[in-house]
C-alpha cells in the first residue's frame, strides 16, 4: 500500500522477509526523487515513438487505439513511478491512479477537527454547545458546517519502542495499552507496531484483545530507534486502512530518535495533513540527562496534531495516563467547516479554535494546529 508524501518521500507498507520467529510485516520508508518520474515518462514516450516509427517503416496504416484494444503496461506493482494504465505520449495529464500521484490534488471540501476542551485547572469540559466555539483559519473567522459530540468507533495505532532499555517497562506498558483498548468503544479497530531501527506491523486492524496482547508481547530489544520513521509510516497506514474518520496514534518510547531517514521537520510536515491522526506520546525521558531536545520534539509532534505528550517519572503512572487519554478521546468535539481560503499550491493553513464557557471565560482547546492544503512530494 502506497501513499503520496512530502518533499520526495513516499511511504508504504511493505511485507518484509520473515525473520526467525517473526510473523509481522515491516513498515519501511522508501525515498524516491522526482527525476525518477521524469525518466519513466521519457522512457514510455521513447518506446511509443520507436513503435510508431517501426510501424510506419512496414507501411502499415495507423490504427487509432480503442479502450478495448489497449494493453496495460507490464510493470512490477512495486515500481514507484509506474502507472497501471498505458498513457498517450503526448498527454500531459498525471497518472489516473491516486496512489501514484506525487502531488495530493484533491481539494479539501470540509476540514474536520477533533477538539478537547479543558478549563484553566485542566479539568475536562464536555458540555459545550456549538455557539461556544469560534474557528479561525489563517486569522479569518470560518463558518462551521457541522458540530457534534459522540462516542463513535475510532482507529487506533499503538506504537511501542523495542529498545533494550524498554524491556523492564514492557509488562506495565503493555497492560496500560490494553486497558486503553478495553476502555474504548467495542467497535474500535486497533493495530500494533513494535519499533527499533526497523518497525514491524505485528498486528493489523483488529478488535481481538488476544491478538493485540500477542503482538505487544513480541519484544526484540536490540538496535537503534527510528522513532520519526515509525510514526510517519504508521500515520500513512492508518490513513489508508482506517474505516473511520476518528484516528489516534499512541506512541510509547524512552529514547531519542537516532536512526530515522526522516528529520523532525520532514516528519512534522508529513504528519500535518488534514486527515492526519491525533498523536499521544508517553515518553520515559530524563531532562537532567540531556533529553530536553527529545522532550521538545515529542511535544511538537503531539501538540501540533491535537494530542498531548506525557513524561511520567514513575512507571506506575502509565495506567492512569492511558485512562486520561481514553477519557480525552471519548469526549472530543467534532467540528467541521469549509475553508474560505484558496487551496492552490503547497500551502500551510494555521488553525485556531477558541471556546468560552457560559460565563464567557476563555477555555483551552486542544486540536490540530493546522494542515497543508496540498502535499507536494518532490523537492524543488
Amino acid at each position: 500500500m502506497r501513499m503520496n508524501a512530502v518533499d520526495g518521500f513516499r511511504a508504504w507498507l511493505e511485507p518484509s522477509p520473515p525473520a526467525e520467529n517473526r510473523q509481522g510485516s515491516r513498515l519501511t520508508l522508501h525515498v524516491e526523487r522526482r527525476n525518477l518520474l521524469l525518466v519513466a515518462r521519457v522512457a514510455v514516450a521513447a518506446a511509443l515513438v520507436a513503435g510508431a516509427v517501426a510501424q510506419d517503416s512496414r507501411s502499415v496504416p495507423p490504427v487509432a487505439p480503442s479502450a478495448s484494444t489497449q494493453q496495460p503496461m507490464n510493470v512490477s506493482p512495486s515500481a514507484p513511478v509506474a502507472s497501471d494504465k498505458a498513457q498517450d505520449a503526448t498527454s500531459s495529464q498525471p497518472p489516473e491512479d491516486d496512489a501514484v500521484q506525487f502531488v495530493f490534488k484533491k481539494k479539501v471540501e470540509e476540514v474536520t477537527l477533533h477538539a478537547v476542551v479543558v478549563d484553566q485547572q485542566n479539568n475536562l469540559i464536555s458540555s459545550l454547545n456549538r455557539d461556544s466555539f469560534s474557528v479561525y483559519e489563517d486569522g479569518k473567522l470560518q463558518t462551521m458546517t457541522s458540530f457534534r459530540q459522540e462516542n463513535v468507533p475510532l482507529a487506533l495505532g499503538i506504537l511501542i519502542d523495542n529498545s533494550g532499555s524498554m524491556r523492564p517497562k514492557r509488562h506495565e506498558v503493555n497492560e496500560a495499552a490494553l486497558n486503553l483498548v478495553r476502555s474504548s468503544n467495542t467497535q474500535d479497530e486497533v493495530f500494533v507496531v513494535n519499533f527499533g531501527e526497523a518497525y514491524y506491523l505485528d498486528q493489523d486492524f483488529t478488535d481481538d484483545l488476544a491478538k493485540l496482547k500477542g503482538a505487544l508481547d513480541k519484544v526484540e530489544t536490540r538496535g537503534s530507534t527510528a522513532l520519526y520513521d515509525a510514526i510517519v509510516a504508521s500515520a500513512a497506514h492508518i490513513r489508508q486502512g482506517a474505516r473511520t474518520q476518528k484516528r489516534v496514534l499512541l506512541v510509547v518510547t524512552d529514547g531519542r530518535d537516532n536512526a530515522s531517514q526522516e528529520s523532525l521537520k520532514e516528519a512534522m510536515q508529513q504528519l500535518q495533513r488534514e486527515d492526519g491522526p491525533t498523536i499521544y506520546v508517553i515518553a520515559f525521558v530524563d531532562e537532567a540527562k540531556g533529553a530536553s531536545s527529545t522532550i521538545r520534539a515529542l511535544q511538537a509532534i503531539s501538540l501540533n496534531s491535537g494530542g498531548t505528550a506525557y513524561f511520567p517519572k514513575d512507571l506506575n503512572q502509565v495506567d492512569a495516563i492511558t485512562k486520561n487519554i481514553a477519557n480525552d478521546i471519548r469526549n472530543q468535539y467534532v467540528i467541521g467547516y469549509k475553508s474560505s481560503n484558496p487551496k492552490s499550491g503547497h500551502v500551510y493553513h494555521a488553525i485556531d479554535v477558541q471556546a468560552n464557557d457560559t460565563s464567557r471565560h476563555r477555555l483551552r482547546v486542544r486540536t490540530r494546529a493546522g494542515y497543508y492544503s496540498e502535499l507536494a512530494a518532490a523537492s524543488q
